[in-house]
């Protein structure tokens, strides 16, 4: 578990960097570019749409885990727009407040109890 904490972190952190960069050199404006390469038919617009499935998946997953609830609809749309840099702490955290128990984690406590 603490491997798969400090992967979690560790990879947060170069996300966090990195995206920092990229905004302090490029600006915010990623949407258009994002969309226009997957107009273009070309390999970076094949990788943006299978980002696109992999953060409907993840927004899906979080809902899922928190039973469709409020807070589940809320973190589901943080989950969709904010890709890794939400879901790697929300999986720290959830390691940490379930004590490792990772079908908690990866189901939720209610669901986890039934297992």
């Amino acid at each position: 578990m603490i491997a798969l904490r400090g992967f979690l972190v560790a990879a947060w952190i170069v996300l966090i960097t990195y995206t920092g960069v990229v905004v302090a050199r490029h600006g915010l404006g990623f949407l258009p570019v994002f969309f226009d390469d997957i107009a273009s038919g070309h390999w970076p617009g094949q990788f943006n749409l299978d980002f696109s499935c992999l953060l409907l998946l993840a927004a899906l997953w979080t809902a899922w885990r928190n039973s469709f609830s409020g807070v589940g609809m809320v973190l589901a749309i943080i989950a969709f727009v904010g890709g890794a840099g939400f879901l790697l702490p929300y999986l720290a955290v959830l390691t940490i407040t379930t004590r490792g128990n990772m079908a908690s984690v990866l189901l939720g406590p209610a669901r986890a109890s039934r297992v």
